[in-house]
């Protein structure tokens, strides 16, 4: 990926890091010019959103501090990776999830 690629799809890449709301307006930012590295991080940050989600769904039936805050800690270090790989321009899949995100949404461009 070249440089101006990136450069041109850092905005809506960082912008997709921003929980449910920011996906959908990067998958609006991104729709008309395709950034195939807007996209990567898109693909990513909406894994991790329905990720969040879906462990809060399940994690909510429990009444225990300590599986809630190791499913906040798990998912921070997760966004935190996330969002500092788009900021510094790398395409690097996030830990564990990442390829799965790649591989589950990739009609999403």
């Amino acid at each position: 990926m070249d440089n101006q690629n990136i450069e041109k799809g850092k905005t809506a890449a960082i912008t997709s890091y921003i929980l449910i709301i920011g996906v959908l307006i990067a998958m609006s930012m991104n729709s008309e010019n395709k950034n195939s590295f807007a996209s990567f991080h898109i693909r990513q940050a909406l894994g991790l959103s329905l990720t969040f989600i879906s462990l809060g769904l399940i994690i909510s039936n429990f009444d225990s501090p300590m599986i809630s805050i190791s499913m906040w800690v798990f998912l921070s270090v997760l966004w935190t990776y996330g969002i500092f790989s788009a900021i510094n321009g790398q395409t690097k899949p996030i830990p564990l999830l990442g390829d799965y995100f790649q591989k589950w949404f990739a009609s999403i461009s």
